[in-house]
């Protein structure tokens, strides 16, 4: 190599060295290479991240309300109770010879229950009845005198004091007649009295007394207790009401309409079966407890309703009233208030605030807060965000006795009647 020779700044380094030694085919490889680096990163860089797939819309199942003719109920507890009773007792004295029904038994009126010893009556009605006899004989007797001190009188034999003397006479055996004709009678009753018989129809409790028992007649309570009897049909159903109840019925009473109809249901019933019709209402409140008490009454021609039997009486004082329905599980809380979810024409979720009332057939009445067009949520609640859209599936609403063989159709504003 030439000393002599200028060397350049590049060929001094020793990557201007290697570059300059290079094969050509060698240098333009190393040229590509890192633009085609640069060109991946790039092409890297220029692919678009993954994306999340959108959620879709909720399913929903929605309804517009059940529009019905319905009667309002008022709730009540009670007890049965007889329409009559009795406690059979003895009007006299004696000895119970006798006992002529079954415990338990439904007894007529005028059937014979009881009879008592009724020979010392029967004595003192074969003597009342002479006493009769002779007060007859004594009448007889004074007129026949009278008759013929009467006839003298013309002949001035009898004067006229002594005519009147058996005037009184006659009169006075007139009224022993008639006092000796009363003791028969009244010996009649007793003889009558040993015969006791049911004054009502009814049950009959079990026997008191057994033959053989001296019993004890009086009026009031001083006498016996042989039994008693129920009277059942029609029976009584007896309750306490709220001053608020009260109120409610008395502003909805109209004048001269018939007694308030009841629905009773027993404890091992599914439904209010037994009818009935407001009978009585108390003319006080009670100033402890401030309730009034109130009777209904029910026709029970098999006796099967007995008192002291528990039931659940609803009272229709509303009249009928044209009310909206949905289902009870459609009712949410929100705080203080009741919502309902309901979806608009663009299938967002919106929530209304209700009033509500009581449960008819299974269904909560709506007395305001929803229109009859309105679609309301009645299944898939919990999926059903108030501002979200959801997936809307027509179904509709029915009472619970029909739920299971109604069709999926919108319900129609005028298609049944429930209660009377």
């Amino acid at each position: 190599m030439n000393m002599e020779t200028p060397i350049s700044v590049a060929d001094s380094t020793p990557v201007s060295r290697g570059w300059s030694r290079m094969p050509g085919w060698q240098r333009g490889a190393a040229i590509l290479l890192p633009l085609a680096v640069v060109g991946y990163a790039g092409a890297k860089l220029a692919t678009p991240a993954p994306t999340v797939a959108a959620m879709p819309p909720a399913a929903v199942t929605v309804a517009t309300p059940l529009v019905r003719d319905v009667n309002e109920w008022d709730d009540y507890i009670g007890r049965f109770a007889a329409s009559r009773t009795v406690e059979i007792r003895p009007r006299i004295n004696g000895e119970v010879t006798g006992v002529h029904f079954r415990d338990g038994d439904i007894v007529n009126k005028g059937q014979l229950l009881f009879t008592i010893d009724a020979r010392p009556f029967a004595a003192q009605l074969a003597e009342a009845k002479a006493n009769v006899a002779s007060a007859a004989s004594a009448l007889a007797l004074a007129k026949s005198d009278l008759s013929r001190a009467t006839r003298l009188v013309d002949d001035e034999a009898v004067s006229a004091g002594e005519v009147d003397s058996l005037r009184a006479k006659v009169q006075a055996a007139s009224a022993a007649l008639a006092a000796a004709q009363a003791r028969v009678r009244a010996r009649a009753l007793d003889v009558e009295f040993t015969q006791v018989r049911a004054p009502i129809a009814g049950r009959i409790s079990d026997r008191r007394v057994d033959p053989g028992n001296q019993v004890a007649g009086g009026e009031g309570t001083g006498g016996t207790v042989l039994t008693t009897i129920n009277a059942l049909d029609p029976i009584y159903f007896e309750f306490d009401g709220s001053e608020a109840l009260y109120l409610k019925t008395q502003r909805n009473r109209q004048p001269g309409a018939a007694p308030a109809p009841v629905e009773i249901q027993l404890q091992d019933e599914g439904e209010h079966r037994w009818k009935g019709k407001l009978d009585f209402t108390d003319n006080a409140l009670d100033q402890r407890s401030g309730t009034i008490r109130g009777r209904a009454v029910l026709d029970n021609p098999k006796y099967f309703l007995t008192p002291g039997m528990f039931g659940n009486m609803r009272l229709a004082n509303g009249g009928t009233t044209r009310a909206l329905l949905v289902p009870d599980a459609a009712v949410q809380t929100d705080q203080a208030r009741k919502i309902v979810l309901t979806v608009d024409k663009q299938d967002q979720v919106t929530a209304k605030p209700v009033v509500l009332g009581p449960v008819v057939n299974g269904l909560r009445v709506v007395r305001s807060g929803l229109a009859p067009t309105d679609r309301v949520v009645i299944a898939g609640v919990q999926m059903a965000i108030p501002g979200t859209k959801v997936s809307p599936h027509l179904g509709k609403i029915a009472p619970e006795a029909q739920a299971a063989a109604a069709p999926v159709t919108a319900p129609l504003a005028g298609e049944a009647t429930f209660g009377r």
